[in-house]
């Protein structure tokens, strides 16, 4: 259903609809929820996601069947954790047809050809989606009452 793509500097208004989406970014609630992304920032994170990400740091949108952007799927190296963390997001118009699980599918695909044999993510502790992630091969870590620590070996 979905196929990778590098993100054109020009497709960034993509990032940055989900970015300030609230119901995109309910999943980050704990965290904050939604995040400011001027246009402004574009380059520089450009530069370092996709430019030169110096195998450290991983970053696609999805895109469906028609061609629409439904997402987006990265991983990059915690330099205090030492470890690779994933993350996937699906643009709240998209959610709940399938997407998520293939994106992890997807994510989990690359990490492992690009030779991290290991994948992490923390979770806040009340976020659904932490049950896609087990479904996937994801087990639990530790938790805390904020979060769930989730690894999964390539």
């Amino acid at each position: 259903m979905l196929t990778l793509c590098k993100p054109d500097y020009k497709d960034l208004w993509f990032r940055q609809r989900m970015l300030a989406d609230e119901e995109t970014m309910s999943y980050n609630r704990a965290w904050g929820g939604t995040i400011p992304w001027p246009e402004s920032e574009w380059q520089a994170w450009y530069d370092h996601w996709i430019v030169n990400p110096e195998g450290r740091r991983y970053y696609r949108y999805l895109k469906n069947r028609d061609g629409q952007f439904v997402g987006e799927i990265a991983y990059r190296f915690d330099d205090n954790m030492q470890q690779y963390i994933a993350n996937v997001i699906i643009h709240s118009p998209y959610r709940r047809k399938g997407y998520g699980g293939e994106a992890l599918d997807l994510l989990c695909r690359a990490a492992k050809d690009n030779g991290i044999s290991v994948l992490y993510d923390d979770i806040a502790a009340d976020n659904p989606a932490v049950r896609l992630f087990l479904k996937k091969g994801f087990t639990e870590e530790y938790r805390t009452e904020e979060k769930i620590v989730l690894r999964k070996e390539l």
